[in-house]
């Protein structure tokens, strides 16, 4: 579970990276109880557009998810924004689901921090998993059926050309 920012974005880029399965839209980081409505940007719900990763071990790793996540699909120096988008539904979090995710996750953004290869500390929280709503169908694969979407021309197209450029071995077309 990764989010970044607009899930547009974080979902078109891991749906390139080879090993993975499906990208899937939606929000986390609040319990959720039976009949809630996710209310996407207001900023109170306690909620972050999130994309839940499904992906093959036996292709890539999590750890390689994790390079992907704060290289490419998001500038996790943000706090509460990405972007154009601004609030606490666009903050920088893992959400992991077992400890060893949680423990790679940790280790992960301890080496960024130490080796000070970004521009600015690491805002990414990680914590855990505790619910996933899906997004209406509108918000699912957004960028192939929206390519010529001034947001998408505009951020998304970017991050992808970016990303087949830094890992040009990691990227599928879609």
């Amino acid at each position: 579970m990764f989010a970044g920012g607009c899930f547009w974005s974080v979902e078109a880029v891991f749906e390139h990276v080879r090993g993975v399965t499906d990208a899937v839209s939606g929000f986390s980081g609040a319990s959720l109880k039976a009949g809630d409505y996710v209310r996407p940007f207001r900023g109170t719900t306690g909620y972050a557009e999130t994309v839940k990763v499904t992906y093959d071990s036996t292709k890539v790793s999590y750890e390689t998810l994790l390079r992907v996540f704060f290289t490419v699909a998001h500038d996790p120096t943000e706090v509460d924004r990405q972007g154009p988008d601004e609030g606490a539904e666009y903050r920088s979090v893992i959400f992991f689901v077992t400890d060893t995710q949680r423990r790679a996750a940790l280790a992960y953004i301890d080496t960024l921090e130490k080796t000070k290869s970004l521009k600015a500390p690491v805002a990414t929280q990680v914590a855990p998993f505790r619910s996933f709503r899906v997004a209406p169908e509108e918000h699912q694969n957004f960028v192939v059926k929206n390519p010529t979407s001034a947001y998408v021309v505009n951020y998304d197209l970017p991050k992808l050309e970016h990303f087949r450029h830094e890992m040009p071995a990691l990227f599928r077309e879609h």
